[in-house]
């Protein structure tokens, strides 16, 4: 019979998007076995990881890993950047003789294969976000200022959420691009101090604020 241990990762800020969440990985991994796998099969393990740190930050990644080499199953991941986005880490799970990796989105994908998509993945997240820092400083060459839009003197609260959403949807464009590349909150905010991107107070960007971004875009999404 053949095995798979299944997992999936998501962090705070991609659950809501579409792509990246949890039902759509659920739906790529049902859609696999269904479709692609050898009969019959069974799913002997399912493990999930909710980050909000760094990439390394996988408690279950390494549990399943574990399962999946002591049972002979092959671990099973709906997108190849669920694993990792660093190719490095991959290309270490590729030379494991003990374990066997298949990605539903790629279903006919060997390792070698797998291996070079990974490369090219992490050559794309690194162009995504030069293209997004260029994109910061030329608005800060323009003068153009993105934050330090609140009105002290508004007290209704509907009237601050919908400035609050303004203001999260106007940095949209910049944030979002950094975090699917692979940059921490951190190095998000990081990046729009350095274009000197205000805050809607007219302060530095620290990483809770980013992280407030992302979860209010993901609450309108």
């Amino acid at each position: 019979m053949k095995k798979y241990v299944t997992y999936r990762r998501v962090s705070t800020a991609e659950q809501g998007r579409s792509g990246l969440g949890l039902d759509a990985q659920d739906r790529d991994i049902k859609l696999f076995l269904e479709t692609y796998s050898d009969t019959p099969l069974e799913v002997v393990g399912e493990f999930l990881d909710v980050l909000s740190g760094k990439d390394d930050d996988r408690p279950q990644l390494a549990k399943a890993i574990e399962m999946a080499k002591r049972l002979g199953a092959e671990l099973l991941v709906s997108k190849l950047d669920r694993l990792s986005r660093r190719v490095s880490f991959i290309a270490n799970l590729m030379e494991d003789p003990k374990l066997s990796l298949r990605v539903a989105q790629m279903p006919y994908a060997d390792k070698f294969q797998l291996h070079i998509y990974a490369a090219l993945a992490e050559q794309e997240r690194e162009f995504i976000s030069k293209r997004t820092s260029a994109a910061l400083a030329a608005a800060k060459d323009r003068g153009v200022k993105l934050g330090g839009m609140r009105d002290a003197t508004m007290k209704r609260n509907k009237v601050v959420k919908a400035n609050a959403q303004r203001r999260a949807d106007k940095v949209a464009g910049l944030i979002i691009p950094l975090r699917e590349a692979g940059r921490t909150l951190r190095e998000i905010a990081g990046e729009l101090n350095n274009a000197g991107v205000k805050t809607a107070r007219g302060g530095a960007w620290q990483a809770s604020q980013v992280k407030r971004i992302l979860e209010r875009l993901e609450a309108a999404a």
